[in-house]
């Protein structure tokens, strides 16, 4: 797991409390750009349908669908669905 803000490697349980912090950086954990379903392309930038809106992204909030999200080396978050599409999509382009 790496923080979201300043990308430094995490050793937390994987279920986040509300209020958590980053221990480098201090700034909130469980908020919108640490959770596996934040996707800039989507309604609300959630693909969870259900979930609330929350209007700032990088603030904690009580979303209770809230997913620590998987990250790379590089900091940035894959999601397998969508590599997998990506990755058909490249294989049948004309």
């Amino acid at each position: 797991m790496n923080c979201p803000h300043c990308q430094k490697e995490l050793a937390l349980d994987p279920k986040i409390p509300f209020r958590e912090t980053c221990p480098h950086c201090i700034r909130d954990l469980h908020c919108c750009l640490a959770c596996h379903f934040h996707d800039k392309g989507a309604s609300n930038e959630c693909r969870e349908s259900s979930a609330d809106r929350v209007l700032d992204k990088e603030k904690f909030n009580y979303c209770e669908y809230f997913e620590f999200a998987k990250k790379t080396i590089s900091g940035q978050g894959v999601d397998p669905v969508l590599e997998a599409k990506r990755k058909l999509a490249e294989l049948f382009k004309k």
